[in-house]
């Protein structure tokens, strides 16, 4: 007889029910935040300008017209154009898929790392959170934007290579929260008793510590983004980010910081738009600490 197929089985509907309930109170209590809603409408909004860039922008954004060179803002071209007759306006909708580019691609490889270094730490102590720990707090000496610029500058010029560079810097702050919501949860009860069923320290941490640090880290990483973007502008501006021709706000503020005192608005449009996306990551980041501080203290 050949073996029976498995049998899917659902959540129970009480547990879903709990879940659903917990995201509706969660989202209810984000909502109280006017500030928090701010930011989080300026980053959707951001999500929003970079997916469909091709279909906002006027222009393509590469597009050179030198006859038309540092035009003030009209109702032909929003923002101005360039010292090389590019539309501005087309060039930040362009620029935010690239910070969303890097954002996205900083995330995935960060939050990962600083979760399962911070916790491994934590957990096992001795001798393996002593070096881990050092390792930590190594690249936590340095300024974020100065060690960037060094591993950007050794890895060379490049968008991938900038993304690289900023996650290099970005881990150890999520390692350190990790390690210490570990060491606060490792000596629970309920650790106790699921150590006593034979888990083995790896399933501990996997399965029963690492998902209680997510709320934690998702908050920092929400915070940490705002870090990001000012250190992907630095080095774009620095000429270590995004090469021409692809859209970069800092690349844009470094091409046109010559002419912003009699063409203010080459620079003044990629520098607002870097305020304003930094600050909205602040603000949802602020309000996501409140809603999923797992103490409670509001």
């Amino acid at each position: 007889m050949s073996a029976s197929a498995p049998v899917l089985q659902r959540p129970p509907s009480g547990a879903r029910a709990a879940l659903l309930r917990q995201l509706a109170d969660g989202w209810h209590a984000y909502r109280q935040h006017v500030m928090g809603m701010v930011g989080l409408a300026l980053v959707v909004l951001l999500l929003v300008v970079a997916l469909f860039a091709p279909w906002i922008a006027p222009f393509d954004p590469n597009v050179q017209d030198l006859q038309q060179r540092l035009l003030p803002p009209s109702a032909l071209y929003w923002f101005g154009t360039d010292h090389l007759g590019r539309d501005v306006f087309s060039r930040v909708v362009f620029g935010a898929r690239t910070t969303v580019e890097i954002v996205l691609l900083v995330t995935i490889i960060v939050a990962p790392v600083g979760l399962v270094i911070g916790t491994t730490a934590g957990y096992a102590g001795g001798l393996v959170d002593e070096v881990l720990m050092r390792i930590t707090d190594i690249f936590l000496a340095f300024p974020g934007l100065v060690l960037a610029l060094g591993f950007a500058a050794a890895l060379g010029p490049g968008l991938t290579n900038a993304t690289i560079a900023i996650a290099l810097t970005a881990w150890p702050p999520i390692a350190r929260l990790a390690r210490a919501e570990t060491l606060s949860l490792r000596k629970a009860d309920f650790i106790a008793a699921v150590r006593l069923q034979g888990a083995t320290p790896s399933r501990i941490v996997l399965r029963h510590i690492l998902p209680l640090c997510i709320p934690s880290v998702i908050v920092r990483v929400t915070l940490n983004m705002a870090g990001v973007i000012l250190t992907a502008a630095g080095l774009g501006f620095l000429g270590l980010g995004a090469q021409p021709p692809l859209s970069e706000w800092g690349a844009m503020v470094s091409s046109g910081r010559q002419f912003m005192i009699d063409s203010p608005w080459v620079v003044a449009a990629p520098g607002l738009a870097i305020a304003a996306i930094t600050l909205a990551f602040n603000l949802a980041g602020d309000a996501l600490r409140d809603v999923l501080d797992p103490r409670g203290d509001r």
